[in-house]
């Protein structure tokens, strides 16, 4: 697993990470064995920082619960996200007792930025939390995060890329990268639509010189072949592929031309299935 620096921050992260967005949502013993045995390949396989947030109903907790005992090995980036300044604070004081020092906390979906940024800021004062970020699933909002970056008080971003979604080419990835501010991506399978309809295997061949064996690889590592991009957190409830997710997390990086067919392949097979979703919803 190749390792990369969280921006100024000097946090070193791996490439693969994980999320826990709905995979980790679980309330019964069997769930949180599953979820322990994702952990135990994450560690294994070096994608040591997990990303979760009060939004995701038990996934904060349930993480915190498989990590108890091995909290040393792990990098945690956790989220506030509630309306009120009561609830954000019982958020942020039940993060800071269950897993010790935040990692990078971020204000999950902008939501109620003015009020919480301060709050992380200070937290980051006294060494509570070592990072502080923002998150934003749409591309709308970027005017806002790049408003919030220049501030200085942001150390990391937390946005969608992949294929399908390259709006942070525009101005947020080379502002992310002259201002030395993290870049987190989220959803590189976007959200488990392109994987609906795999590319056949044969159409792959080109991209074995960089390791990808499958359409999960070629989509994680086109991700990480910008070098602006930190670290990406595909979300899964599978063991085998979270090993097969951070084996994408290491070089080479595709050619330009390998980066290319990628985004061809995401175009002939993922964006009709795409499409056809968001038509019918």
């Amino acid at each position: 697993m190749e390792r990369r620096v969280l921006g100024r921050t000097g946090i070193s992260v791996p490439a693969v990470g994980l999320g826990t967005a709905r995979v980790f949502n679980v309330r019964d013993d069997a769930g949180q064995a599953r979820c322990e045995a994702v952990i135990d390949a994450a560690l294994q396989y070096g994608a040591n920082l997990f990303d979760t947030s009060p939004m995701y109903g038990e996934a904060e907790q349930v993480l915190a619960s498989a990590l108890v005992e091995r909290r040393q090995d792990a990098l945690v980036a956790t989220k506030v996200w509630a309306r009120t300044r009561a609830i954000g604070e019982q958020q942020i004081e039940r993060a800071l007792d269950w897993f010790g020092t935040i990692d990078l906390y971020q204000v999950h979906n902008l939501l109620s930025v003015k009020d919480y940024l301060p709050v992380l800021v200070a937290l980051k004062r006294i060494g509570r939390v070592r990072a502080v970020g923002v998150t934003h699933y749409l591309p709308s909002t970027y005017p806002d995060i790049l408003e919030l970056m220049r501030t200085g008080f942001v150390d990391a971003i937390q946005i969608p890329y992949h294929p399908g979604e390259r709006a942070a080419e525009g101005e947020l990835l080379p502002e992310a990268e002259r201002l030395g501010i993290g870049v987190i991506a989220m959803t590189p399978f976007a959200s488990g639509r392109a994987l609906e309809q795999a590319p056949p295997e044969e159409t792959l061949a080109a991209l074995g010189s960089a390791g990808v064996h499958t359409w999960n690889q070629a989509l994680i590592k086109w991700v990480l072949s910008d070098p602006r991009v930190s670290c990406t957190i595909p979300a899964t409830s599978r063991p085998e592929h979270m090993r097969e997710n951070a084996l994408a997390g290491r070089p080479p990086w595709f050619t330009e031309s390998q980066r290319a067919l990628v985004s061809q392949l995401y175009e002939a097979f993922a964006s009709p299935v795409i499409g056809a979703e968001l038509s019918v919803g």
